[in-house]
């Protein structure tokens, strides 16, 4: 079974984002969304664009993707029970949401936290969530041009990683030594619904239908688990589609402040900003005069989500920023702070805690240097986990099932070193846990042997050098203590989703002809579902427009998409049961007369390669082989 890294995983996603948009022809106007944020102008009619058809589509298939699609709301409704329905009937259902919408009690559900608390999550109904999404597409270009730069979680293109290399880069190339810890208290839950949407006022979403729909979602009754409603009057429920970037929205208004203070600071002079080769601007100069010509306190903040740091040089300064950031999120967003979770670090004597890590100064030479490992929560919640992998490994039902824990045993552990190797001294953090899983492993799972064989691929180019790896039934074990120390990379600022240039640095523009895709999107073939139309343009990009059989590049009259196993004898229009040919071959798959094969088999004169792949075809559909 392939495993795919955290890196591989998220690129994927990516750039799959990025060619759904191409699909449905998005694209180009999401571009002009954000140029316009950009140039602050005032967005007054979106909902033309949000009840586009091309847009309805777009979300259907950004959602079908997501894993949570399966997972029921209220209504016990998931994606399967949209799937079926015919295209043009699904987006008549959507288009009716939004004229008087008033969204479905959301479901209330618990999952455990890493601390062992719980962490309540809202899932709407499933037509709630296209519905969300359909919004989403449209909101975000406008918002992400607004953004504040080094605010990282939940936007595209940026992530854990980013934020943590800001974080070095502050600490150690601006030796910035003091750090301002303050938690929101339960900020997702006491998020002002009527300054939100000041907020989004302010940003130019000024469409007061999109706004009064957005109220609605906000203010939807939340089914208890016991059953009984509660209908809230502020915050917005995580496991929502639309609010990663709502919350975003709230906190960019403190993202921008803190910058007002000190990095946006206007200078008395310009001064000319160089750019390095990542995009980063170098504002050295511009910070110097700043220090020179003001008593300003030097401060840059990181945030990923509603986890953020205030970084400063000096105890007094991070006194008074710690005031004054807690005083500006009660007035400003009438939010409070956690009194017991929120402190000032020095970073020369304590370890400050982000993202599962903790980072501490450690003098090394005449040089201070950044010194990270994983936080102790997170070991103790890796070692639980893998202990758990153990016992699902130990205990099995059969052969399959323990074949399944070894690899999933094996997707923890690749995980935790994908995403903890950036600390710097994750060997050191590794070798401890795997001094005590390796005991557990040797004495709970016998039949464990030192010799077996990496077949070429991922497994092969990261361990095949240790001597550590252990084999179970030929399948290899993952070794937890090898891993080595990678420096974590800045967010490029020349990627972005929303600009011709950004796009080439995440993925190559679609290699088929845009005129025969829109073609096939706006002319779906009647009486087939949404999930057919949907996986015949995917299948059409994914064959570069070319025929399965002949290969050769079909025009928009020659596309057919031909189901594998026909629907009569229990085919579905899922991805894998179609394909794309052209009408002669889906001709000559189905045909049954000899007359007419003859007839086309001449017309063709295929190849045996291609026969081979026509019979193959005839074959599934239950029909004789041609000779």
């Amino acid at each position: 079974m392939p495993v795919l890294t955290s890196e591989q995983q998220k690129r994927k996603a990516k750039r799959s984002k990025l060619r759904f948009a191409e699909y449905y022809d998005m694209q180009n106007a999401f571009d002009c969304l954000y140029a316009k944020s950009k140039e602050n102008k005032v967005f007054m009619n979106l909902m033309e664009m949000i009840t586009s058809e091309e847009n309805i589509k777009l979300a259907y298939r950004t959602i079908k993707r997501n894993t949570g699609s399966k997972t029921p709301g209220t209504d016990g409704r998931t994606i399967d029970d949209l799937a079926s329905m015919q295209e043009q009937q699904f987006v008549r259902l959507i288009k009716r949401q939004f004229q008087n919408y008033h969204p479905k009690p959301v479901k209330r559900v618990e999952i455990p936290k890493p601390n062992g608390k719980m962490r309540p999550l809202g899932i709407p109904v499933i037509i709630d969530r296209i519905v969300q999404q359909c919004i989403l597409q449209i909101m975000e270009p406008i918002c992400e041009a607004k953004f504040y730069e080094h605010s990282y979680g939940f936007r595209p293109n940026r992530s854990a990683e980013n934020a943590i290399s800001r974080c070095y880069n502050l600490i150690q190339c601006s030796h910035l030594h003091y750090v301002v810890d303050i938690d929101i208290q339960g900020f997702f839950d006491h998020v002002c619904h009527t300054k939100l949407i000041r907020q989004l006022w302010t940003m130019g979403i000024q469409d007061k239908k999109l706004l009064s729909i957005i109220k609605a979602m906000l203010k939807a009754p939340i089914q208890m688990p016991d059953g009984t409603l509660s209908h809230p009057d502020k915050g917005t429920p995580q496991g929502g589609i639309l609010s990663p970037l709502l919350s975003n929205v709230v906190l960019n208004e403190l993202d921008w402040w803190i910058a007002s203070q000190w990095e946006t600071m206007p200078t008395k002079y310009a001064y000319a900003i160089p750019l390095n080769p990542n995009g980063s601007e170098q504002r050295g100069c511009v910070y110097s005069a700043l220090r020179r010509s003001s008593n300003l306190k030097e401060v840059h903040i990181v945030r990923y989500a509603d986890d953020f740091k205030l970084f400063c040089s000096s105890r007094n300064d991070a006194k008074k920023l710690y005031a004054a950031a807690s005083q500006w999120l009660k007035v400003r967003l009438r939010l409070d702070i956690s009194p017991e979770k929120s402190k000032i670090v020095n970073l020369k004597k304590h370890y400050s805690e982000f993202l599962g890590f903790k980072m501490k100064v450690w003098k090394k030479g005449n040089k201070l240097v950044v010194r990270s490992h994983m936080c102790d929560k997170a070991k103790t919640a890796l070692k639980e986990r893998l202990e758990k992998c153990i016992k699902s490994i130990q205990h099995p039902q059969n052969q399959r099932t323990q074949n399944d824990a070894v690899y999933h045993y094996n997707s923890v552990v690749i995980g935790a070193q994908n995403y903890y190797r950036i600390a710097t001294n994750v060997n050191l953090d590794f070798s401890q846990m795997a001094y005590v899983i390796n005991r557990k492993l040797k004495n709970r799972i016998r039949k464990l042997s030192k010799t077996g064989e990496l077949k070429p691929g991922f497994f092969k180019s990261r361990y095949g050098k240790s001597k550590a790896v252990r084999y179970l039934r030929e399948i290899p074990l993952a070794p937890i203590a090898y891993v080595q120390h990678k420096h974590p990379m800045g967010k490029k600022r020349s990627v972005n989703r929303y600009t011709p240039e950004g796009r080439k640095e995440i993925h190559k523009s679609l290699s088929v002809n845009m005129h025969t895709l829109l073609w096939l999107m706006r002319h779906p073939v009647q009486d087939h579902s949404v999930e057919y139309a949907d996986n015949r343009i995917s299948l059409y990009a994914a064959q570069y427009g070319k025929c399965a059989v002949t290969g050769k590049v079909l025009p928009p009259y020659d596309i057919r998409c031909h189901h594998k196993i026909p629907l009569q004898y229990g085919g579905t229009d899922k991805y894998k049961n179609l394909i794309i040919v052209s009408e002669e071959v889906h001709i000559l798959i189905h045909a049954v007369q000899q007359e007419t094969i003859l007839h086309y088999m001449e017309k063709l004169n295929l190849s045996e390669k291609q026969m081979a792949k026509l019979n193959e075809l005839r074959t599934i559909a239950l029909l004789p082989a041609i000779v």
